[in-house]
């Protein structure tokens, strides 16, 4: 049966005669009508829709049981109960169950707390995770860990100390690699990460997928501000396209069981506060030889950590790594600026001894070809400038067979040229993760991915090319931090200057792009920003190490309004400030 959770006939008059379209998320979400949703209110059989002109408030734990399906329209806003524990309210599909949540470009649709006041200036920050339980998709797809001796199958942490004994909702795998569970596009989910359940350590990730099949559809999807992780795959083959997982406190990608689906598009940025490592990627929650392995494919990724010189809470020193004997593929990436309290390593590899119960592990997999690394970008490390001192790991001759492959395989050490990153709380329009116009990003040799109808054939390595696809669904958009910072950097010279230099733009005054040269007497760190008359920072053009020399960047100040602005060169021991006006 069909279900329209409307209040009274007046609120479903007035939804019939206005389209859905002109209901958009500029409007006052606090002031739609706001319908509390249980567990008793999608059984099996019911075809049940969420509309834009109402809030859904989950009330605890809410399944999608096997034989329902839940719509939901673009442009719904679905805020979820404060509670902890057994109290906890979270999403869950089961096995069997389908979701169909279809936002679009203009009219996302928003899983947050009901601490998110949308509609107010009174926001929510990256800093308030952990506020309710996130999303959790249940298929039948194949997993390497399927359960015990009897037969019965794994459970989603937390959520089987909430549903009775005997109850199997919780239960994720099976034998269809090709199940459908459904389709998310244009979603943004946000402040997850509460603990659920009556065990502490069950925080569940902004998404969890659990023996999901390739028939299920997950694209445009952002996770923002977990508590835990953005997403983790439990086994499965479904593919994620276009995902962006940010400011979340521990791994921003996880792998596990077995998950060999693809991947593309796959935007990781890391806060200075809290961070773990940019993907955990392990094989299997038990048997590391149990099969299927984990051999994903990743295309397209970019991944930014918290900053080179950062040191946030973690429990990772690596921006990925690979462990518990899982494989896997990455191409045409970019990996940079990453440190944590517990160190920066680009990579690594788990190498055991193989003895006891654990016979195989991801050294082995990469020996077998398994595990790959083509055509990426790499930059930026707290563990040193050398790039031998990016890969982890105690036994030298395979740290340094590491490094010989991927120098064989078409990975460079250099700046991607990123046009700008942002880390604070507060949005000033400076992130532009896209890279600039001389980007090695633009340039270099790509691996080919036309094998797979799944991947789209690009120009360019990382997940952005000349588009910004954050723009008009995500939170980062939302809350202000996405810009178009529309710059060039150059190298002019290389020869040594006698000391650090800071020259005049040119043409000053300008409209709306000038260029700004500076010179370095040494290699060392940089940072190049533009801010307004308050110190507020409208650009930052720079943010890397810089070898010996002289550069010319080009900025565009065509999102500035007309005014004086301040350019401000930070170097490790000198800071160079000077003027320059916008005339439009």
């Amino acid at each position: 049966m069909l279900k329209f959770f409307t209040l009274c006939a007046a609120a479903f008059f007035s939804y019939a005669i206005i389209s859905m379209d002109v209901v958009a998320q500029s409007d006052d979400v606090e002031a739609r009508p706001e319908v509390s949703v249980t567990d008793s209110d999608i059984n099996t059989g019911d075809e049940v829709r969420w509309t834009s002109d109402n809030v859904y408030i989950l009330d605890g734990l809410v399944i999608v049981e096997d034989g329902a399906e839940l719509r939901i329209d673009a442009g719904t806003v679905v805020k979820a109960n404060e509670g902890t524990g057994t109290d906890a309210s979270a999403l869950v599909i089961a096995r069997g169950g389908k979701i169909f949540a279809e936002g679009t470009l203009t009219q996302p649709i928003i899983f947050t707390s009901v601490q998110d006041n949308i509609s107010s200036d009174d926001l929510l920050t990256y800093e308030d995770r952990g506020l309710w339980g996130g999303i959790v998709i249940l298929g039948h797809a194949t997993t390497n860990n399927p359960g015990d001796a009897a037969g019965d199958y794994k459970e989603i942490e937390g959520v089987n100390e909430l549903v009775p004994d005997g109850d199997t909702r919780a239960e994720y795998g099976g034998s269809n690699d090709n199940d459908n569970s459904g389709v998310i596009r244009y979603a943004s989910i946000r402040h997850t990460g509460i603990n659920i359940g009556e065990s502490d350590g069950n925080e569940i990730q902004g998404l969890t997928l659990g023996g999901v099949g390739d028939g299920t559809v997950l694209e445009y999807i952002e996770v923002y501000a977990s508590g835990d992780d953005g997403v983790e795959f439990f086994g499965g083959t479904v593919g994620l396209k276009y995902f962006v997982s940010v400011f979340n406190s521990d791994d921003a990608v996880d792998w596990d069981q077995g998950w060999r689906g693809k991947g593309q598009f796959w935007f990781v940025l890391q806060a200075p506060d809290k961070a773990g490592a940019a993907a955990e990627q392990d094989g299997a929650g038990g048997d590391e030889h149990f099969k299927p392995y984990a051999i994903p494919r990743i295309y397209n990724a970019t991944y930014v950590g918290a900053g080179s010189n950062a040191s946030p809470e973690s429990d990772r020193g690596e921006m990925l790594m690979f462990r518990d004997n899982t494989g896997g593929f990455y191409h045409n990436s970019i990996f940079t600026q990453f440190n944590t309290g517990e160190g920066g390593h680009a990579i690594q590899i788990e190498d055991i001894d193989n003895t006891g119960a654990k016979t195989e592990d991801s050294r082995q997999r990469f020996e077998a070809g398994d595990l790959g690394l083509t055509h990426n970008i790499w930059w930026d490390f707290g563990a040193g400038v050398n790039p031998q001192t990016w890969i982890a790991g105690s036994d030298l001759g395979f740290v340094t067979s590491i490094l010989d492959y991927l120098l064989a395989n078409e990975n460079d050490t250099v700046d991607p040229q990123l046009r700008g990153i942002e880390r604070g709380t507060t949005g000033t329009g400076t992130l532009d993760p896209r890279p600039h116009t001389g980007s090695p990003a633009f340039t270099n040799a790509r691996a080919d991915s036309t094998d797979d109808p799944f991947f789209t054939v690009t120009n360019y390595i990382g997940a952005f090319g000349r588009t910004n696809w954050l723009v008009g669904w995500t939170a980062l958009d939302e809350l202000g931090y996405v810009g178009d910072i529309a710059t060039s950097i150059e190298q002019v010279g290389t020869e040594i200057p006698s000391e650090i230099v800071l020259g005049q733009n040119y043409p000053n005054p300008f409209n709306p792009s000038t260029m700004i040269e500076f010179s370095l007497d040494r290699t060392q760190h940089v940072t190049l920003g533009v801010y307004d008359l308050t110190g507020r920072q409208v650009a930052q053009l720079i943010n890397a190490p810089k070898t010996v020399g002289t550069y010319r960047v080009m900025f565009d100040g065509n999102q500035l309004a007309s005014g004086l602005y301040i350019y401000q060169l930070r170097t490790e021991n000198q800071v160079l400030t000077r003027k320059m006006t916008l005339i439009k």
